[in-house]
């Protein structure tokens, strides 16, 4: 009798759990669906938010606006947060998602956790230095990203020239709030941000572009074109000139206040935002320390594959005086005239293009949009860095673009032009930032968004595998490629060194110059990055071994069945993850090849 009631619970179990598969499949499509609604919702308000985001986006809605920077809309901003993370969890049932939804929802909560538990720390920081802030910004926002097509966007370029003025009492606040708490910039910030305001206020810059978008708009006539240009010059000297002469004073009072100290470790509380902040660069629970060890076994690892090209090229002499040679012979760096940086960009877009044509012997997905090489505009080239990637923008409008700066050419050797290329450009950032905001199965929250370790891994890693397709085919420039990894291994132990052990600035750069064959300015201009950008510099190694360590599990457990097309194909198809996502995500696709 027991068998038989246990056997009728079991049948009546069963026939449940069928009826409760349907209801629950449709409910997943359902609750996925509303929940990619939220994110949606919420992406859309953010950019409704921030006219220079939608600019960026290719979005002209408030073309004529800039963004508010006050204190009020910060604290409003925290809340939101706050209000949208409570939202989630109360409007969306997270056992009733699909995989893909489950993810998202992972991803906006841990990033949401991380935004309000940091929001204590928004005034550690240097919102003006030589890499980034208002100062250099503008004049590139509006050069790079403001499209003059016709005469509203003329009028809404002149607006916000006029609105400048504003921004930077906004910016003065901000950066008085920090000199109260004792956040004050190094002593060598100042030159820099001095030099680039007064070539602003000096120069021609930003009304040259405007010249230029106002003559390449169709059908406009002459007088129409000069009123444009009046009132572009007037905006100029009554919101532009004043704003930046009114950092400036301020800059040169607070510049008496500045001394030597260099690392975080002066904040109020710097020992816990440093950890939040290579926490957040890298995605993982590594501590200063642990990163600092990994940055000098992979010094000493790379050496040793130097020193193997330096025996091949048959130089006599050590590491370091190979390094010296490297650094010095004339016969891998362009003339410093513009004929030679002609040469250097025409290389450039050749190393590209050539790259292009052989993206299908490892990729199986690849971008739309397009990718130029560009100068770094003469205004900020003395402080910018020595490459870097703008985004295209989404519809089109706007490709890509792979800046190569070339205030120095003895700093932009021929060696390292192949590494720098794919890294910043295919199979680099361009690549996995245009297949990111491509995917039509993602909330734009992911599109557009990025964890610097997977991008700068990436980003590292690119600069590895054309060696498997045959690139670097002269030792030199395999050289050169090795040198790239090295800087980025030396950043681990340089970064941490400043911000936890109290390197001085001279320490780091001295460690630069011992153990790579950068140049000087190379090492001074790390050293100050690394300075006002506390750990970022950290996530650029630490995401290249993770994903080298995941492609070798992957080769390892699949044998002949990996496929390296398949696996990069599986790195870049969900946008930009935390490491321990990626290793998730590369771990399921393992048993799924296995199955």
């Amino acid at each position: 009798m027991r068998a038989k009631v246990s056997l009728l619970l079991l049948v009546a179990a069963l026939l449940c759990l069928s009826a409760c598969r349907q209801v629950t499949e449709e409910q997943i499509v359902a609750e996925s669906s509303k929940a990619n609604a939220f994110f949606e919702k919420i992406f859309n308000e953010s950019v409704d938010r921030s006219p220079m985001y939608q600019t960026m986006l290719g979005i002209k809605k408030d073309y004529d606006k800039w963004d508010d920077l006050s204190e009020a809309f910060a604290q409003k901003e925290h809340e939101i947060d706050k209000q949208n993370l409570e939202a989630l969890r109360l409007e969306i049932d997270y056992a009733r998602l699909d995989a893909a939804t489950r993810l998202s929802y992972d991803l906006f909560v841990q990033q949401s956790v991380e935004d309000i538990a940091n929001f204590k720390y928004r005034f550690h920081g240097y919102p003006v230095n030589q890499m980034f802030g208002l100062h250099s910004q503008i004049p590139a926002f509006l050069i790079n990203m403001h499209q003059v097509r016709e005469g509203s966007d003329a009028d809404a370029y002149i607006a916000r020239l006029g609105k400048v003025n504003a921004m930077f009492d906004q910016l003065l606040d901000d950066l008085r709030e920090r000199e109260g708490k004792g956040i004050i910039p190094p002593k060598f910030v100042f030159a820099h941000v001095l030099r680039d305001c007064r070539n602003i206020i000096s120069g021609t810059t930003l009304i040259d572009d405007f010249r230029n978008k106002i003559d390449a708009i169709d059908g406009l006539d002459a007088a129409a074109r000069n009123d444009f240009i009046l009132r572009a010059e007037e905006a100029i000297q009554a919101s532009v000139v004043p704003a930046y002469e009114k950092l400036s004073a301020y800059l040169q009072k607070l510049e008496e206040k500045a001394t030597d100290d260099d690392g975080v470790w002066k904040f109020p509380d710097g020992a816990n935002f440093y950890n939040s902040r290579i926490a957040a660069m890298t995605t993982t629970a590594l501590t200063a320390d642990e990163i600092h060890e990994i940055g000098l076994k992979e010094v000493e690892r790379i050496h040793a594959e130097m020193d193997e090209i330096k025996v091949a090229v048959n130089f006599n002499g050590s590491l370091q005086d190979f390094f010296e040679f490297m650094r010095t012979n004339k016969e891998f760096l362009y003339e410093n005239t513009a004929a030679g940086r002609e040469k250097y960009m025409a290389r450039a877009t050749e190393i590209i293009n050539t790259m292009k044509g052989r993206l299908d012997e490892l990729f199986i997905t690849k971008p739309k949009a397009d990718i130029v090489v560009k100068r770094v505009e003469p205004f900020r080239e003395e402080s910018a860095g020595k490459a870097f990637y703008q985004r295209a923008a989404p519809d089109g409008s706007r490709p890509g673009a792979y800046y190569a700066n070339m205030f120095k050419m003895d700093e932009m050797p021929t060696y390292q032009m192949e590494a720098l290329a794919y890294h910043e450009g295919i199979p680099g950032h361009h690549m996995q930032i245009s297949i990111a905001q491509e995917l039509t199965d993602i909330p734009k929250f992911r599109k557009f968004g990025g964890y610097t370790a997977y991008v700068e891994g990436w980003g590292l890693y690119s600069e590895f595998i054309p060696k498997e397709m045959g690139f670097y085919s002269d030792p030199y420039s395999d050289f050169g490629r090795l040198a790239m990894e090295l800087w980025r291994a030396c950043r681990l132990v340089v970064d941490t060194g400043i911000h936890t052990k109290k390197w001085t600035r001279q320490q780091g750069i001295d460690y630069y110059m011992t153990n790579t064959p950068n140049p000087a300015g190379d090492a001074v201009s790390m050293v100050e990055r690394h300075i006002v950008a506390p750990g970022q510099a950290t996530a650029y190694k630490i995401g290249m071994l993770k994903i080298v360590a995941l492609r070798k599990m992957a080769q390892e457990k699949l044998g002949e069945a990996f496929n390296i097309r398949e696996f990069h194909d599986v790195v870049l198809a969900n946008g930009a993850v935390p490491l321990s996502t990626l290793e998730e995500i590369v771990k399921n696709w393992v048993e799924q090849v296995q199955s």
